[in-house]
């Protein structure tokens, strides 16, 4: 039986999203920057798409909309323009967490090499980062705050609405990366107190190397791209059309079908946690409640992620690891240790991530697999050997 459970890391492209893109290369081919009629009924398009998305988040107009190439670069435009502006006003000081995603951990890092001074939050052991933490951190040379919405690893979701809020009542720049969060959870900037918003379309069956910077109207932004005056000057290239429209309509389908994708998602979703729960010396990773209804992270004491993975597909099951190992690396994941795990536990994880397309039979082979790999790589295993005999104490 063949398992997809990777949704966090991508998301097949609907039905919907398929047709869009592939008429939109037939009817909307121009350059919108084009004065002709091909390029203005393209240009027509493309607005047309950023009223809808803008609609869809909340926003107040489509020019606080800008279209970029996903949540990567989203993120670091934001960031950047924060940190370039509040500069200027001498305010070097950002506030983020320790379990961001890359895109916003790397650029903070680059950040902090020019002389920006960085504070990372410690994450609860559930994965939730606190509105009251936030507000304890932000000083009056603070620039910028950016809180992911919800984590890509584990899921969690954070208070959003909460700490918006005391970055509001404080006067500092709030920006959250909302990729794993928007079309699965209910997002609205304006009611969250949000000034900049990142998302990316592969996430929610869109196409990829797609996304978009929401920047409230009066937050300014700085260029990571300089050429031609597209996106009003603030992200130079000819926009990527067919997958702007693609976008913008799944979308507006997947925030129409949220609700009932949930209802289907949350039982398979906690029937995995239950089931997994059962595996001696195992680990749910981050708060059972506040979570995306798709994603699951479990950490087996005794074995590595990397084996766990390539075992699994072998039966079927495309999954992910919390560790880094699969990018070159053999580090186990920052987010898991944020969390507070050793080392040793952080290495032996798993994350789930289901959709709606997830079917009941599909769990049950996931329930039945997951249980007799853990087994057989635990019996293979002198670092399992040495916690059963007692030569090593047990941390789960």
């Amino acid at each position: 039986m063949f398992v997809y459970a990777d949704n966090a890391a991508t998301t097949k492209m609907s039905a919907t999203a398929q047709k869009v893109f592939i008429e939109a290369m037939e009817r909307a081919w121009g350059n919108p920057s084009s004065l002709h009629s091909t390029g203005q009924q393209a240009k027509e398009a493309l607005e047309e798409a950023r009223a809808r998305i803008a609609s869809l988040l909340g926003a107040d107009s489509p020019r606080e909309i800008y279209f970029t190439s996903g949540g990567s670069e989203s993120d670091n435009q934001a960031i950047c323009s924060a940190a370039f502006y509040g500069a200027k006003k001498g305010k070097r000081h950002i506030v983020s967490t320790a379990f961001e995603h890359h895109a916003v951990l790397h650029t903070l890092m680059r950040l902090e090499k020019e002389g920006f001074e960085i504070t990372l939050l410690d994450v609860h052991e559930n994965g939730i980062v606190t509105a009251q933490q936030v507000r304890e951190a932000i000083r009056p040379d603070t620039a910028l705050v950016t809180v992911m919405y919800a984590n890509n690893e584990i899921g969690t979701v954070q208070p959003i609405r909460e700490i918006g809020a005391v970055c509001r009542e404080a006067g500092v720049l709030f920006h959250t990366d909302a990729v794993q969060a928007v079309c699965h959870i209910p997002v609205n900037v304006k009611e969250d107190n949000v000034d900049m918003l990142s998302l990316s379309a592969h996430k929610f069956h869109g196409p990829k190397g797609v996304g978009v910077l929401y920047a409230k109207r009066g937050t300014l932004l700085t260029n990571l791209i300089e050429g031609g005056a597209q996106e009003r000057g603030k992200r130079a290239g000819t926009e990527n059309l067919p997958a702007i429209l693609s976008m913008a309509a799944v979308m507006e389908e997947e925030l129409g079908g949220m609700d009932s994708a949930a209802a289907a998602i949350l039982p398979k979703r906690d029937r995995l946690i239950d089931g997994l729960s059962a595996i001696p010396h195992s680990r749910l990773n981050g708060d059972r409640v506040s979570r995306v209804p798709g994603t699951v992270n479990f950490c087996f004491e005794g074995i590595e992620g990397e084996s766990l993975l390539l075992m699994l597909d072998e039966e079927g099951i495309q999954a992910s690891s919390g560790s880094a190992c699969t990018s070159g690396s053999l580090d186990p994941s920052h987010v898991l240790l944020a969390l507070g795990l050793p080392h040793e536990v952080a290495h032996g994880s798993l994350r789930l991530s289901i959709s709606e397309d997830t079917t009941d039979e599909q769990i049950d082979h996931i329930l039945r697999v997951v249980p007799e790999v853990v087994a057989f790589l635990r019996n293979i295993s002198p670092v399992w050997e040495a916690l059963e005999t007692g030569a090593r104490p047990h941390l789960l």
